[in-house]
């Protein structure tokens, strides 16, 4: 099967979004996460975890193929607790199968702090996470519970 590039060497974006979500699914059960994906394709919950018997959080995963801010448009302004925003970023090597992408594990209560408002759009700033957001890089202890959720 032929894939069909929305510009030369670009990942349509639905494949990018599908691939970060199934790399996330794939780490958390890898670090023994009761972790299940959820199915749709206009949805803000990606990934339920259940933590224990009556206590679960979801994830809202973005994938960008660059080195690109996330479009967060439909990131809901009201922060949610128990909900996160995984941010991932293939850095440019979507295609390199052995690349790792780069990811961000942010509480929705966090989130605001990277939000960067632009003319019709908001999106999640690849700038100011690097310079802010260094302690939610890998930081996957907070999806699991055994570690700062913020």
């Amino acid at each position: 099967m032929k894939r069909v590039a929305a510009k030369k060497n670009e990942p349509p974006g639905y494949a990018t979004n599908l691939a970060s979500e199934f790399h996330v699914l794939s780490v958390l059960h890898r670090l023994g996460a009761n972790a299940t994906m959820t199915l749709g394709n206009k949805k803000s919950v990606d990934i339920v975890v259940v933590r224990r018997q009556g206590s679960a959080i979801t994830l809202d995963v973005k994938g960008v193929a660059g080195k690109w801010d996330w479009p967060a448009d439909n990131i809901p302004r009201k922060a949610k607790a128990g909900h996160f925003l995984v941010l991932v970023s293939y850095e440019g090597k979507f295609e390199d199968t052995t690349a790792v992408p780069n990811v961000w594990v942010v509480p929705h209560t966090a989130v605001r702090h990277f939000i960067k408002q632009y003319s019709g759009r908001r999106n999640v700033s690849r700038a100011r996470l690097l310079n802010l957001g260094r302690d939610y890089r890998n930081a996957w202890a907070s999806i699991l519970g055994r570690g700062d959720a913020r």
